[in-house]
């Protein structure tokens, strides 16, 4: 299994609520190069921390991937793909984007170098810090 960080904006694109209510979703509209390449790479049985960006700015669930990635059905240019994602846990504490820059371990971490970017790996050494994160009381 890997793990990802998928980055939403809820006050103008989707959230975890909206997730949760439709209880599956495709994961699209990604444009960026590197982006996709790592949604090539996505896998069923895989997990995604999904990170609200805007004013939010936190992990604040996981969810599952429960597709492989396929060609974007609304677009006719093979270089697009989606997937789909599941809920499958809010996050005892959302995680935030402060709390990961604060920490050493996280700076060679994709979220904190490259800001923008939408779909990214997140390494199984940073997942369980992360979690272990959302687990205690913020600072």
């Amino acid at each position: 299994m890997a793990y990802w960080l998928l980055k939403t904006e809820p006050a103008h694109d989707y959230g975890y609520d909206d997730l949760e209510r439709e209880g599956r979703t495709v994961w699209d509209g990604v444009k960026n190069n590197l982006a996709l390449k790592h949604m090539r790479q996505v896998r069923k049985g895989d997990q995604a921390l999904i990170y609200h960006s805007g004013k939010e700015k936190a992990a604040v669930a996981v969810a599952d991937v429960v597709s492989d990635p396929y060609p974007d059905p609304n677009l006719d240019d093979d270089r697009f793909v989606v997937f789909d994602i599941a809920p499958l846990r809010r996050l005892h504490r959302p995680v935030t984007l402060k709390e990961v820059k604060a920490d050493p371990a996280f700076a060679d971490f994709a979220l904190v170098r490259m800001s923008r970017l939408s779909v990214m790996p997140v390494p199984a050494a940073l997942w369980k810090r992360l979690s272990k994160m959302a687990e205690r009381s913020a600072d």
